[in-house]
């Protein structure tokens, strides 16, 4: 089987591709056969060096986000078996409760990889209503993205939703949001990417680059009116005039750090940390999806030999949505 490998802060040109051994599950475990990843902003930041001390030394398998089918069980493992489509969690072990800090792709080896022995209770169900490539969109993005809609403040119906740029976590939010009936503003610096993103039912477009004063635009846009939740990636940087738009009772559900720092040690400003989700989580969240037919937005898929390539796409910022990697 293949596996890629990688050094945290080494860089992406040291990313190695290897042919090991297959695994065999050990106790409580299953080998699950991966299909499909996807790319999450964290995997560049582990690798160049943005995010330090946070990966397994003195090397770790990279990507956290990828769905596949169970190939094999250890004896007494009842939750999964052969056949089964399947997604591991982001967190492995996070089924209820404080957050553990078992991330796949950094802390512990991730899912870069064809094939690989998981923790069986940490395996997720994958619904028919969603392709391999699809389900891998949702264990980091997705569900993080479910988490700020649905978690500490749910969203209501008729309320409205504003995210940050058309990358993974905000184009989930926007389909999550729109599928329970709440309204939805986009900001990105891309008129292609805001013209996309209205095809998938966003309401309001707004181009911050052309718009120095996004947030008087956001506004203007809905009538003086402002929004309940906002789905900030972009971190300490765009706090105060995404903190302007709130309503009474809204929430800023602080994800990211695209431009810098993260948002979280800010002042006087009605911030919800977003760590993922659960195992509980990820099971509603899936079960949504299907529900609602809700079909992720994966914009470029590269080869695992290419695993670097699609890294660099990552960097461009070129890119609506999520970058796939066939694992096949």
């Amino acid at each position: 089987m293949k596996a890629a490998y990688a050094k945290g802060g080494a860089g992406i040109d040291q990313i190695e591709i290897r042919e090991v051994a297959e695994p065999s599950p050990g106790p409580g475990e299953a080998v699950v056969r991966l299909k499909a990843a996807t790319l999450n902003f964290r995997d560049l930041q582990f690798v160049t060096g943005r995010l330090k001390g946070m990966t397994k030394e003195p090397e770790y398998v990279p990507l956290s986000c990828a769905a596949g089918e169970v190939v094999s069980v250890a004896e007494g493992v009842t939750r999964v078996k052969s056949g089964d489509r399947v997604s591991p969690l982001f967190a492995q072990g996070w089924f209820e409760g404080p957050p553990t800090m078992t991330h796949l792709g950094g802390p512990v080896d991730g899912v870069a990889r064809t094939m690989a022995a998981f923790d069986a209770e940490s395996l997720v169900a994958v619904p028919d209503e969603l392709g391999d490539l699809e389900a891998a969109t949702l264990p980091c993005a997705g569900l993080t993205a479910w988490s700020a809609l649905f978690g500490a403040r749910p969203l209501q119906r008729g309320e409205w939703v504003l995210a940050q740029g058309t990358g993974g976590v905000s184009l989930a939010a926007l389909q999550w949001a729109k599928a329970a009936g709440a309204n939805v503003v986009i900001t990105s610096s891309s008129d292609a990417k805001l013209h996309r993103a209205k095809a998938l039912g966003a309401d309001v477009g707004i181009n911050y680059r052309t718009n120095a004063d996004w947030a008087s635009a956001v506004r203007s846009a809905l009538g003086g009116k402002g929004v309940d939740i906002v789905i900030d990636t972009v971190g300490a940087d765009e706090v105060g005039p995404a903190a302007s738009l709130l309503n009474e009772g809204g929430i800023i559900a602080a994800i990211g750090n695209l431009a810098g720092d993260f948002s979280w040690s800010q002042q006087d400003v009605p911030f919800v940390p977003i760590s993922v989700g659960n195992r509980q989580g990820h099971e509603a969240m899936t079960a949504f999806a299907a529900e609602h037919r809700i079909r992720p937005v994966v914009d470029v898929v590269y080869d695992l030999d290419r695993v670097d390539d699609a890294l660099r796409h990552m960097q461009s910022g070129d890119f609506f949505g999520k970058i796939g990697v066939n694992l096949l």
